[in-house]
């Protein structure tokens, strides 16, 4: 029940799985075949893919840690938004992306989950898309010996306050990879 008038349509956000981000990602194996799984269920309902793809330092444009992994594979259509910042909205065209296609609900899987999956969740929701995280498709890095937490509980701790977040007209929630539905199947 977004806020986004004229919107009814569902994406799945795809947020920063690239090589250099998920090297030493927690429980990367099960988190990739999640997000495999997801895109396969969107891809099947005729749910709208798009892809968010960052660029730092650390994952400069056009490099090996900046490609997304191989497991991953974007077809042509689907759109990829290019960010420098945490928030995929913020200084990208994700807005009008979304906004040309009739979206008012995201689904959202990726990395990493103290940063970029975080604040995209509340960046979209303040926006007044309804936001679904997928509990088990969002991953973070070892940040422990900077003081955060261990990775498994910063992204417990991120599904069970999702779960719980709400604002007027719009709405929030978890969902596991297998519990995730996109909508009736278009022929083939």
């Amino acid at each position: 029940m977004t806020t986004l008038t004229g919107r009814p349509h569902t994406a799945l956000l795809v947020i920063d799985v690239q090589n250099g981000v998920m090297k030493t990602a927690h429980d990367r194996e099960t988190v990739l075949a999640n997000i495999v799984t997801l895109v396969e269920k969107a891809r099947a309902a005729g749910t709208e893919v798009v892809w968010v793809q960052h660029t730092s330092e650390e994952l400069p444009r056009g490099s090996e840690t900046w490609e997304y992994v191989p497991e991953l594979v974007r077809r042509e259509p689907e759109p990829l938004v290019h960010k420098t910042y945490g928030d995929s909205f913020e200084d990208t065209d994700l807005e009008d992306l979304l906004a040309a296609r009739g979206i008012g609900a995201l689904v959202v899987a990726g990395a990493q989950t103290d940063a970029c999956i975080r604040s995209t969740l509340h960046g979209a929701l303040t926006r007044g898309y309804d936001v679904t995280l997928v509990a088990d498709a969002h991953t973070t890095e070892d940040l422990s010996a900077y003081g955060a937490p261990a990775p498994g509980e910063v992204i417990a701790h991120t599904n069970m306050y999702w779960q719980y977040q709400t604002a007027p007209g719009r709405t929030a929630g978890v969902v596991q990879t297998a519990d995730m539905e996109f909508g009736v199947k278009t022929p083939a």
